[in-house]
Order: C-alpha cells, then structure tokens, then sequence
C-alpha cells in the first residue's frame, strides 16, 4: 500500500497469481426465471443476500449496457470462504461477465472485460485472464510478471475470524516500500521472507494475534515463504515438500502441488 487516494481508494503495488482453488458457476437461459438473474448458491455461506451477490450485479452491469441480454438461472457453488482475501467474490462476477460475454456473443474484448470488471471491484480485471501479474493503481493496472512457483506445495489455511476488507484499509499505513515486489519475485523463493511483506498484516495482526501465529505455524512447519493473502484472514504458504495440514482446528485448509 504506497498512499491513499482523494476519491477515498487506496494505490496499490501488489502481485496476483491464480491458484487452483476455486468456486463452481453455472448459467443457463431462463425465459421463465423469477428474476433477470436468478442466483442459487451451495456450499460455503455468502457474506450477503444471493440477490445482492456480485454474480447478480455482474449480470445487472452488462444489462445496462445491452438491454436485450436474456433473463437467467445461476448457480453458485462456494469453495473459496468468504472475507479471506482470496479473491472469491471477485473472481465469480468476473467469471459471470466473461461467461455471458461468450454465451449470448456479446462480442467484447478482454481488454473491454476488464474495463467492466473493475468497476465491480479493484481485483476483478485480474480474473479475466487470470495470470501472474504485477498490479498497480488500486489494482486494476496489470502488467504480466514472470513468477516460476511450479513443482512448490502451496497451503492455505483460513482462522475462523473474518477480517472486512474496508476495516483493514482503514488501519493500514501507506509507504513506500525499499524494494518493489514485482523486482522481489523474480528473486528466488527462498530471499522473499526478508523483503516481500504483505502491509496488511501489521494493522491485522494486532488486532487478531491468532492470524499471525498461523503464519508462524507454517514457518514452523517448514515453509520457504508465507504471509496473509489480501488483507486477510487467510494465510498461504509455499513448501518445497509436500505437508500435512493437520492441528489447524476449525480452520479452512487446502494443499495442492503448483504445476
């Protein structure tokens, strides 16, 4: 977080990478929905009313735009929890508009994609490509980044302690940091815990110790890299073994070798 911006955003200096965590949208015409877009969700809960979901207010957006868009049904299937700082609301009304984009042949680019995108969140251009990129502005300026994670084990593990987005921007104290991240990942994996600092976690974790000693725990367990994903509450790590996730009680964990 380098300064805070006079329209109330925040200039970000940050990196994205994907991951193969994620959630399950359907969308399918529907002349007899009871809706414009009528959504159904299972799985993980919503931090709001379906109707209200960023899924549902991505199909409103290009509604406005294309008023002849058809009525329809979408079905929503949570695997990413909520207000972890993993991306998952974002990355499902993203998916929404490329997936009516294709659909109904609305014929946009995914350059004019990520225009709409990012006026449904900071994050959301990211997703439409979905690969590593080095982010700037308040996230919506991206620029392609080598980062080689292939062959590492990432771990996610989420506490049970949910941090909003707009209290962690409320907390934090913008600088300018000694060396950019996007130079940082390019480094070896091994040199990131000494300059790759997430400056969430400073304000996160004084708040919620616990947070800060699951990323110790992962450090413990033998993790070349670790910190808060977003502005929290998920921690991710990256191994150069594989690990069992175990002794995180009641928290979200998940494992998977990068390819």
């Amino acid at each position: 977080m380098v300064s805070r911006r006079a329209d109330g955003y925040h200039n970000l200096e940050t990196v994205f990478y994907p991951v193969p965590l994620c959630d399950e949208l359907e969308v399918m015409p529907a002349a007899d929905a009871a809706t414009d877009c009528e959504l159904s969700t299972e799985g993980g809960e919503l931090d709001c009313d379906p109707q209200q979901n960023l899924v549902v207010r991505a199909y409103e957006l290009l509604k406005r735009e294309f008023p002849t868009l058809p009525r329809v049904r979408a079905h929503l299937v949570k695997h990413i929890p909520s207000q972890a700082g993993l991306g998952g609301g974002s990355s499902d009304c993203t998916a929404m508009l490329c997936m009516l984009n294709q659909l109904f042949s609305l014929g946009l680019t995914d350059n004019e994609l990520m225009q709409r995108a990012a006026k449904l969140g900071a994050d959301c251009p990211f997703f439409v490509l979905s690969r590593p990129a080095y982010a700037e502005g308040i996230g919506e300026q991206l620029e392609a980044v080598p980062v080689e994670l292939s062959k590492l084990y990432l771990a996610i593990v989420k506490p049970p302690i949910p941090v909003p987005t707009r209290e962690a921007f409320s907390l934090i104290h913008p600088h300018q940091p000694a060396k950019n991240c996007r130079t940082v990942v390019s480094q070896p994996v091994e040199t990131w815990c000494e300059e790759l600092v997430n400056d969430f976690e400073q304000s996160v974790f004084a708040l919620h110790p616990e947070i800060g000693e699951v990323k110790q725990r992962l450090y413990d367990m033998g993790a070349l890299y670790a910190a808060m994903s977003g502005s929290g509450s998920s921690l991710f790590a990256l191994f150069d073994k594989p690990v069992e996730l175990t002794g995180f009680q009641d928290m979200f964990c998940y494992g998977t070798q990068l390819t």
